[in-house]
């Protein structure tokens, strides 16, 4: 039997990091002497993975001051989580009814992110999340998306194909990862970059909230 499979980006899609994700990017640049981007450039890179989120912010540095301010922006977010000085990032209102209603239907549900597996396990621990997905993939295991790597590895262990999944994301880059891979794509847009964008990145269907998500899923994959 092949499963359904809905495999959600995190930051922007399930959970609001973006307060704690501008932080940390801005207390890396502090730390290296440079004025930070302004926070709507941030948000823009969110779903990236590190390296090549500042390559894009800094595009006229070397890949030395890259993989510096990437290192930077780790531990300036660890730091921060540790000291208390970071919010607890909320999950998107009705999420947990989005992931109950796709439990309830048999779907297997998966996480791919440009966050670390650190990052990602905090965060499900918090909301009691951790058991409700069968495969989590991480920018610690793969290239950054677009790249199809982390939805592979996702169907793999799965048990699944191409034609049974669905990526959720609110980036150009989770559309595109899910157009790489031959998946479904279904874009939100309580994240970071608007309808028209994901519509341009190759975005199957693009939905407003988390009730017109649950319809949608429901009836994207046939049983």
């Amino acid at each position: 039997m092949t499963h359904r499979l809905a495999v959600f980006d995190c930051d922007g899609t399930l959970a609001d990091g973006e307060a704690n994700i501008c932080r940390a990017m801005e207390a890396a640049y502090a730390g290296a002497g440079l004025v930070a981007p302004a926070r709507a450039a941030i948000c823009g890179i969110v779903g990236l993975s590190l390296v090549e989120a500042v390559a894009v912010l800094a595009p006229d540095a070397d890949e030395s001051l890259h993989h510096a301010l990437a290192a930077d922006y780790k531990a300036a977010f660890h730091r921060m989580r540790i000291a208390g000085e970071l919010d607890v990032e909320p999950l998107y209102d009705g999420l947990l009814t989005v992931l109950d209603a796709l439990a309830a239907a048999g779907w297997r549900l998966g996480v791919a992110t440009g966050k670390s597996d650190r990052g990602l396990g905090h965060l499900l621990a918090h909301h009691g999340l951790t058991d409700r997905f069968v495969t989590l993939q991480t920018a610690d295991r793969h290239p950054s998306k677009p790249h199809p790597a982390m939805l592979h590895a996702a169907m793999a262990q799965a048990g699944t194909d191409p034609h049974m999944t669905v990526m959720i994301g609110d980036t150009s880059y989770d559309m595109a990862m899910a157009g790489a891979a031959g998946t479904r794509a279904v874009g939100v847009t309580w994240g970071y970059h608007d309808a028209a964008t994901l519509r341009d990145a190759g975005a199957d269907t693009i939905v407003d909230d988390a009730a017109a998500l649950a319809e949608c899923l429901l009836a994207t994959v046939p049983a």
